[in-house]
């Protein structure tokens, strides 16, 4: 990073105003990167923002490609250029004015363009990020299986495992290591000891981390995304012999993390696999991010299956469309329970004034669900 090429002021919004990236950026310390979270660069538009998850266009002209580069001049270094032009896509991170930037910077239709998300150097705490019951309590006990935070890019996973991890180091004296692309929040070690690892630069790949990592005294694992069914091998495989391993998906509710798992391998693999994801799963959590009615921000809601014995079930005989059924049946507040539906979280927040009505009913997947919780307790 070169903080003197990040204050160059490059950027003419109008023919009497100049900005540089350090003027951009420091809109989010500002505001609260809690309410703007990305910054967008594309050519033929102004810098663009996402504000309480809607994205809200600066006044100015638009950015061209000269001008983007110039942008960016202070965020990569020279051999990031060229694995930009080789590859046609970057992702970096950097520490400024007391936030991370998380960096990627691509090339679409119209040239170079780039998407920059703030985040907040102190992570919400567990309570703060909103479990709509004592789940957390039982993942952060739990000594081996996997758990799986889901949900749409920009829904929290990754501030909400860092929670639990951060939880979990505060608790008890275990070795963490977290597999990222790239780093967003810096661990503090407490009671455990924390590595955590770069894909691209501490280590090649996922997989290549996940086995490494099998040889390295490890207790918890972090994977910062299943993306290739190597990796979703191997992350299952060290879950199953006793690690308690976190890891990220990209699905609209938690019976498609069943379906995506194992339309990850061939064909003929998928019996193997929905036994395996039987026997290491232990919860899967979804997250939406919406905005408040009652005051600006966002809140999470989040549906939550538990892999009891009734789950490990329906997943061995691979029926991820009963699962949902399965949920609204195992809603206690207990250990052994502790689902929760994603329209019984919207509906929570409804009766609490938080969310309005409308909004509730555009995040829900299942409508008539939402409709028959809003009435049961209306």
């Amino acid at each position: 990073m070169d903080e003197k090429l990040l204050a160059e002021r490059v950027y003419s919004p109008t023919a009497n105003k100049r900005m540089s990236m350090d003027e951009l950026l420091r809109s989010f310390s500002r505001h609260g990167a809690d309410r703007i979270t990305d910054l967008h660069l594309k050519i033929g538009e102004p810098p663009i923002f996402r504000v309480d998850g809607g994205l809200k266009k600066t006044n100015g002209r638009g950015l061209d490609d000269e001008t983007i580069r110039a942008l960016l001049a202070g965020l990569l270094e020279e051999e990031e250029w060229r694995v930009l032009d080789e590859q046609r896509s970057l992702n970096n991170s950097h520490l400024i004015h007391g936030l991370r930037f998380r960096i990627n910077v691509y090339h679409d239709r119209q040239g170079l363009a780039a998407a920059i998300r703030a985040l907040d150097m102190v992570m919400p705490t567990l309570d703060q990020i909103g479990f709509p019951n004592g789940v957390w309590e039982d993942i952060i006990n739990l000594r081996q299986g996997l758990v799986l935070l889901t949900g749409a890019t920009g829904s929290g996973k990754s501030t909400t495992i860092a929670a639990l991890l951060s939880e979990i180091a505060k608790r008890r004296a275990c070795h963490i290591i977290t597999l990222e692309d790239p780093i967003e929040y810096q661990l503090e070690n407490a009671k455990a000891i924390i590595s955590q690892r770069a894909i691209g630069r501490d280590v090649p790949d996922f997989e290549r981390g996940v086995r490494d990592c099998l040889r390295e005294d490890p207790d918890v694992i972090f994977v910062g995304e299943m993306s290739d069914p190597e990796a979703a091998s191997w992350a299952m495989t060290a879950a199953e012999t006793g690690h308690l391993v976190f890891s990220s998906l990209h699905t609209r509710d938690v019976a498609g993390v069943v379906t995506r798992l194992i339309d990850m391998f061939p064909p003929g693999r998928s019996e193997e696999v929905a036994n395996q994801l039987s026997l290491a799963l232990r919860y899967v959590i979804l997250q939406k991010l919406l905005p408040r009615s009652d005051r600006p921000g966002r809140l999470v809601a989040m549906e939550i299956l538990h892999n009891t014995f009734a789950t490990a079930n329906l997943l061995r005989q691979n029926r991820p469309e009963q699962i949902y059924t399965l949920l609204q049946t195992q809603i206690r507040d207990v250990t052994a329970q502790r689902c929760c539906t994603l329209e019984r979280s919207l509906a929570q927040f409804v009766r609490a004034g938080q969310i309005t009505r409308e909004e509730a009913e555009m995040a829900a997947n299942q409508p008539v669900a939402l409709a028959d919780e809003l009435n049961r307790d209306g």
